[in-house]
């Protein structure tokens, strides 16, 4: 079944649509955590951006920054963070690829002032850091 994104790409459910080309579609979040808070999606149904074509994934990264940059000038927001979830562990909802933009207005985490974070950070110690390049190294394919 496809899912809820793929319906409005199809034009089967009606959403605030802001851009669209070939690759990348972005519209307004139906329950956004600020004004201005627009997801942008790949045409390509895939759930994990790990799973995206090359073709797909450069669309994104090339419509990402236009968006950006037309709901900073349209809102105002000097602040926005990018989130992009990959599974329900993640906290992804639609099993579909997606990336929120969203403004961030002032230092508050109320409602309506953006995204807050609660980010428990830990150490890495060298041995573990140096093990883990190693390993991440050989899977890099190029």
């Amino acid at each position: 079944m496809p899912s809820i994104f793929t319906r409005i790409i199809l034009r089967e459910i009606p959403c605030h649509e802001v851009y669209r080309d070939s690759q990348v579609i972005a519209f307004l979040d139906i329950s956004p955590l600020s004004l201005g808070h627009v997801l942008v999606v790949p045409v390509e149904e895939r759930e994990f951006l790990h799973e995206l074509s090359e073709e797909s994934a450069a669309a994104i990264g090339r419509a990402l920054p236009r968006i950006t940059r037309a709901v900073i000038a349209a809102t105002g927001a000097k602040s926005y963070n990018i989130l992009q979830n990959n599974g329900a562990a993640a906290h992804q909802a639609v099993p579909h690829v997606h990336f929120h933009i969203i403004p961030k207005y002032g230092e508050g985490s109320g409602a309506g002032c953006g995204l807050g974070v609660d980010w428990k950070a830990g150490q890495l110690a060298p041995a573990d850091a140096k093990m883990l390049v190693a390993k991440i190294r050989e899977h890099i394919k190029v």
